[in-house]
């Protein structure tokens, strides 16, 4: 239930080229406090309800729990989030050992792309494409939870 991942903007679309799936996503939240935000997600066909705790001081590791839900429960939850559901594309991209899910915001946050990448450990090396950008692990603003309170478009 730890989660271990790193965050990145991304220089340019040409990941596209190489990416295995694409999902429209939408999340919203019940909770946005960093030391405890509640998500609701929904992709084409699925729902999940994700809690996920403080991180670590480097904001390379944080508690999550993750729970696959219905559709329709996952719909009726959206409905109860606070303001600023966020949409996004979902672009998942294998480079060498590891997995890049790359988020292609829409809406308010139109303009932001972030790829993140899961380790085993924080110290985990990994093969860095040459579309990856400045590292913003650790930036609080780059979080879902706070995009959906103070959107990319609003800096």
């Amino acid at each position: 239930m730890i989660e271990i991942e790193r965050k990145f903007l991304v220089k340019d679309h040409s990941f596209i080229m190489s990416a295995s799936s694409a999902t429209q996503l939408s999340q919203g939240f019940l909770s946005t406090d960093l030391n405890r935000t509640v998500r609701i997600r929904i992709s084409d066909s699925s729902g999940w309800i994700t809690i996920k705790g403080i991180g670590s001081s480097d904001g390379t590791t944080r508690f999550e729990w993750e729970k696959n839900i219905s559709l329709e429960e996952a719909k009726a939850l959206l409905k109860l989030c606070k303001e600023g559901i966020i949409e996004k594309t979902r672009y998942e991209v294998a480079v060498g050992f590891h997995i890049f899910e790359i988020d292609i915001f829409k809406g308010l946050n139109e303009g932001l792309v972030v790829a993140e990448i899961e380790l085993n450990q924080a110290t985990d090396s990994f093969e860095k494409p040459a579309w990856l950008g400045e590292e913003v692990t650790g930036n609080t603003a780059y979080y879902n939870a706070s995009l959906s309170e103070k959107p990319f478009t609003k800096w």
